[in-house]
């Protein structure tokens, strides 16, 4: 491929092609009255380069399996994308999309948005996330490549980060993994402005950002970002060096616009009349708004086509491919899980029902991973830092290690947040499943990525453990008491907390059959008995609650618990039923999709009757399903340090305080029989 800094058609120049971006942004911010001009501006020489001379892509098949990945980490300047897809060719991205920048329902919003537009390869805006994103990517790409060779997977994953991406602690965590795994096929072009929204950057940061990065084990260079030549040769020195890349590009902010660039005032604010006509005459810039000169336009177009015959090229070889690869890469693509998936774990729930084995959820989640790990080759599994707390490591998984990526199994080490931004990485790369555990109480450390999962609708398993004040004397830093709750309220997040190994074998499948949302799996220390009776074939726990004990004769009471409570619940039943009081107890494992059933079968479950919920966290949400929150037994307060069982009789998480309260919602006397 041409690497020099002249590679277009006619007379147009790399300055010509940036300032078609430059003024893009320009106008579509002006017109919108909103948007944040000074990134795109400041890094269109860049990005010119980048995208004209070194990205494999092709608009007419923006999903194409071996395409590079190109990542706007600093997702406020979205106008420098949205220039590029249309600019390029993408055919979704009109000129009149341009035009409806920040409108609702246009393919231009405010921050990229995965999935509604296409180009754009994962949502950013959250700084920080996008870089860490990008290591999971290429992560995947480097692993899929070990297994089925450069023939297939021969692609780079490409940032642009500004100074906020970098300050954020997650791109620390980010870059000391990909450094550590020497994730070579990783460039990330740093927007160096010195500008953040306060000012200059130096009020708050004062790194050798360089220096930050070779200690991680990156190749770290500084360019002159309105160079192209010396970008193009940056470029060109990080393809050949084996480790991850920083390139710092030494920017203008607002590049251009004479009387705002170089400061904060160019960030995020539309420039204004008078400033954009000075910018015009400065660039030169004489085109109307939002019309790109004719050969310009060609130029731009035929570095979209450039990469064409590679991919058709690609297409070819692929059809010609080993079956298993295909396969592989066809479930990949679909999200469509092996035939042999169901079966087993259907035969897997049967065998549990005769050995009945009394083991946490954490164990038992170990068990159902090594039946689904067995099936399920694409399945990617890892830990931060807590692998044998966690339970996460399945039977057969070995180690990705530096210069290995033949494993199935990643030691996050003890980054969180990281850990969960790779997985979304992982999982918009395509080509594998990726779960990743740590305890339930640090779910806050992996919050925003989290949320990202569920914006994104991302296949992404979090296996969180410890999930109660049943974890004991570790005490109450490490007892989640309000991130059920707050997790709960998270849209389009599935929360699953098991009863039981019947109930975990059954959260696990409905897992991996979410294609379009992530789930996470909140999984006990201590030891829970089984509870299921008669028949598994049936998956109960997808339909997010069900009757696991009727009423002897016409109910009067309604239990309503999950997770650990399950069984406390089944013991009040049994002081209830002989006081004369019908109790029925529902598990309710996953609150959404409860929600999502018929009415009639909510209705069934629930009972027309007085109810009572019981989980060990805070009420908060409990109260749609038993009325108030006065009718849950939980916590109020943070835990404590002691034995879980103490614990439990404490905070009056007993079957005997339960039956009493249950007693007490019916007006009877508060005796047991």
């Amino acid at each position: 491929m041409n690497h020099s800094a002249k590679a277009m058609p006619g007379t147009t120049t790399d300055r010509d092609l940036a300032n078609a971006i430059r003024a893009l942004a320009m106008d579509a911010v002006e017109r919108a009255q909103s948007g944040h001009p000074g990134m795109p501006m400041g890094m269109a020489d860049v990005a010119t380069v980048l995208w004209t001379q070194f990205l494999k892509f092709d608009p007419q098949a923006p999903d194409w399996p071996d395409r590079d990945r190109f990542v706007l980490s600093a997702g406020h300047g979205s106008m420098l994308l949205y220039a590029l897809l249309y600019l390029t060719g993408f055919p979704a991205m009109t000129r009149d999309e341009l035009m409806r920048f920040r409108t609702l329902g246009a393919k231009t919003p405010g921050h990229p948005e995965y999935g509604h537009t296409a180009g754009v390869e994962t949502t950013t805006g959250p700084l920080g996330q996008g870089f860490a994103n990008a290591v999971g990517m290429a992560l995947a790409e480097a692993m899929l490549a070990t297994r089925w060779g450069r023939q297939y997977v021969d692609h780079w994953t490409y940032v642009i980060a500004g100074d906020g991406c970098l300050m954020e602690g997650i791109s620390h965590e980010a870059a000391s993994l990909a450094g550590h795994l020497g994730l070579g096929r990783l460039i990330v072009l740093y927007d160096d402005n010195h500008i953040s929204i306060d000012g200059p950057t130096s009020l708050a940061m004062s790194d050798d950002t360089l220096l930050r990065f070779t200690a991680y084990g990156w190749q770290a260079q500084a360019v002159d970002g309105h160079d192209p030549e010396a970008v193009a040769r940056a470029i060109a020195a990080a393809r050949r060096d084996p480790r991850p890349s920083l390139i710092a590009c030494r920017t203008v902010i607002g590049f251009g616009a004479p009387g705002k660039q170089g400061t904060a005032g160019v960030h995020g604010a539309p420039l204004g009349a008078d400033e954009i006509a000075k910018a015009r005459a400065t660039l030169p810039w004489e085109a109307p708004p939002f019309e790109i000169p004719p050969d310009i336009l060609a130029a731009w177009r035929a570095a979209g086509r450039r990469s064409r015959p590679l991919r058709r090229a690609w297409e070819k070889s692929f059809a010609e491919a080993p079956a298993d690869c295909r396969e592989f890469f066809a479930r990949a693509e679909s999200l469509a899980l092996p035939e042999t998936l169901a079966p087993a774990l259907a035969e897997y729930r049967q065998s549990l029902l005769a050995s009945r084995p009394n083991v946490a959820t954490r164990k038992a989640s170990e068990a159902v991973l090594d039946v689904i790990a067995s099936h399920l080759p694409e399945l990617l599994g890892g830990s931060a830092d807590l692998t044998h707390s966690n339970n996460t490591l399945a039977r057969g998984m070995t180690p990705v290690r530096p210069g290995d990526f033949s494993g199935r199994y990643l030691h996050y080490g003890v980054r969180e947040h990281a850990m969960a931004a790779a997985m979304n990485g992982i999982a918009l790369h395509r080509g594998f499943i990726p779960y990743g555990g740590t305890f339930l109480a640090f779910s806050d450390y992996a919050r925003g990525a989290i949320r990202l999962s569920a914006l994104m609708g991302l296949r992404v398993i979090y296996v969180m453990t410890h999930d109660s004040i049943g974890l004991g004397e570790d005490g109450p830093t490490h007892q989640p008491i309000e991130h059920l709750a707050a997790l709960r309220a998270m849209p389009n997040l599935l929360v699953f907390r098991p009863a039981d190994a019947i109930e975990t074998a059954e959260c696990w499948e409905a897992a991996l059959r979410e294609t379009a949302r992530p789930s996470l799996l909140a999984l006990s220390r201590q030891a829970l008995p089984l509870l299921r009776e008669g028949d598994a074939t049936e998956p109960l726990a997808a339909r997010g609650a069900y009757v696991l004990a009727e009423a002897s004769g016409a109910r009067r009471l309604t239990l309503i618990a999950s997770g650990s409570e399950v069984a406390i619940a089944l013991d009040a039943r049994k002081s209830l039923e002989k006081s004369g009081v019908p109790t029925a107890v529902i598990s309710m494992p996953c609150f959404t999709l409860f929600d999502e059933q018929s009415a009639a079968y909510r209705a069934h479950v629930l009972g027309g009757v007085p109810r009572l919920a019981i989980e060990a966290a805070s009420p908060f949400g409990w109260a749609r399903y038993v009325g108030s929150e006065a009718n849950v037994v939980g916590l109020r307060g943070f835990g404590a340090s002691a034995p879980a069982g103490e614990l439990y009789a404490h905070f009056g998480l007993t079957a005997a305080a339960i039956a009493a309260r249950g007693r007490t919602l019916l007006g009877l006397a508060d005796a047991a029989p």
